[in-house]
């Protein structure tokens, strides 16, 4: 499922207010930060991730396994920054940064 230009945008808007709750370094992708990035994203939905890595090719490369493995969508990337996106149909909705973002602007 891809998301339209107004979800990404919405998305986009969201994101602008969380912290990167998944950092990823040079030492890689390790199975304790794709289970964090798993456990994350259904908890959150909405999720930023920091790629702390000097080299744009190098953070293109790891976002791509993050993404393949996480089976999320990217939403935008700017910098050293990524915002990914995954649904949860059963998302506690406390904890979702959508859900939580619906309800305090009241759209339902």
């Amino acid at each position: 499922m891809s998301l339209s230009q107004a979800q990404k945008k919405a998305f986009r808007s969201i994101g602008h207010h969380l912290n990167p709750v998944v950092t990823v370094s040079e030492n890689g992708v390790s199975d304790n930060l794709l289970a964090e990035l798993d456990r994350a994203l259904n908890d959150h939905e909405l999720i930023k991730v920091k790629l702390a890595l000097p080299e744009r090719d190098e953070r293109a490369a790891m976002l791509e396994e993050l993404i393949n493995h996480s089976q999320s969508e990217p939403v935008q990337t700017i910098g050293k920054m990524a915002l990914l996106y995954r649904r949860n149909p059963q998302v506690n909705p406390k904890l979702s940064n959508i859900k939580r973002f619906e309800n305090h602007h009241g759209r339902h």
